[in-house]
């Protein structure tokens, strides 16, 4: 197939191309290599790209694209020079904190290059159009494990209210022009290339370092922590499968999981909670030195627990996330210290 990937400079959107090339995928990769975080980083994983495209096999192909997906005239360009059979939307402006100091950064790239991706994906007819979504969804939501049946109208951040908006969006355009669409609610995402405004990127970097960790709600707090290995083979399995209406579905009592329309909601979480005290243990383990822990408050839009519901995905795709903590943070560790070379 032809594949779009949007964001392939990023963490996920760099580990799925990946996984694409090496099956035999044709891929062409949009992104903006924005400076929300060094962009050396993202260059690099576009240099591993490209060295990787330098293999393949005859006939396949891989283009590179520096573009703004809020630029519809960019969006309408690239759609008209080349035909998808998927589209893997993954470019977004990331990060809760952030979305609190810069809002209008995420009406830019959550709002109106979605919009500008749903009207490209509408023309052009494609197959499937896959997207990410975020477990900041579920907000103040605290029956756990998080459920993709359950409501979802309470974000604590504004960055969870543009993925929710993403999800309603999507739906509006499965129920108008029967386009099928499938969102993915990432957990907590780690690993090998990941983001350095992400916790094991900065405490491994500090505790390396010998600086203090600041470490928020004393570290109490929980999350579904999911190795990116595990989040690509999720995203690939859930683009390949095509989503249909819902013969089962019922306008007096509507699931928000699926629809009439061909429409649908996944998590992808490790359905295993961590504690974040814990997840630094396995840091300091990895790294093979304590960190030096700065207890400090909650912070302002956080949830204080996560835990993914996946029974979804695993009775569509037939997987199921499953990589311990241990095994992530040391791949994660043993990355970093040959990128940085300490």
């Amino acid at each position: 197939m032809k594949v779009l990937v949007t964001g392939h400079a990023g963490f996920i959107g760099f580990h799925v191309v990946q996984r694409l090339l090496a099956r035999g995928d044709s891929v062409v990769g949009i992104d903006n290599v924005n400076d929300y975080y060094d962009t050396g980083l993202k260059d690099a994983r576009l240099s591993v790209l490209e060295s990787q495209a330098a293999r393949l096999e005859a006939g396949q192909t891989y283009t590179s694209l520096r573009a703004n997906l809020a630029d519809r005239e960019v969006v309408e360009r690239c759609f008209s020079e080349h035909r998808f059979d998927r589209v893997i939307h993954l470019a977004a402006q990331a990060g809760v904190r952030y979305s609190i100091e810069n809002p209008h950064a995420y009406v830019e790239s959550n709002l109106i290059a979605f919009t500008n991706m749903l009207e490209a994906c509408r023309y052009a007819r494609v197959g499937h159009l896959t997207y990410a979504s975020t477990s900041s969804v579920y907000g103040a939501n605290t029956a756990m494990p998080f459920s993709e049946h359950q409501g979802v109208d309470h974000p604590l951040q504004f960055y969870a209210a543009t993925k929710r908006a993403n999800e309603l969006m999507a739906h509006s355009y499965s129920h108008l022009f029967a386009m099928p669409t499938t969102g993915l609610r990432f957990f907590t995402v780690y690993g090998p290339w990941g983001r350095p405004d992400m916790a094991l990127f900065k405490f491994t970097r500090n505790i390396l370092s010998g600086e203090p960790i600041q470490v928020f709600n004393e570290g109490r707090h929980t999350r579904d922590f999911t190795y990116v290995d595990d989040i690509v083979e999720g995203v690939i399995r859930a683009s390949d499968q095509v989503p249909t209406a819902n013969p089962a579905w019922f306008s007096d009592r509507p699931d928000p999981a699926t629809s009439s329309a061909p429409f649908r909601i996944f998590n992808i979480g490790n359905s295993s909670p961590v504690q974040l005290n814990d997840y630094i243990d396995a840091i300091e383990e990895a790294v093979g030195k304590k960190a030096i822990r700065e207890l400090l408050p909650a912070q302002p839009g956080d949830l204080l627990d996560t835990f993914a519901s996946v029974e979804e995905l695993s009775r569509a795709t037939g997987y199921k996330p499953s990589t311990p903590i241990s095994v992530g943070v040391k791949a994660f560790v043993d990355w970093y210290r040959r990128y940085y070379g300490v």
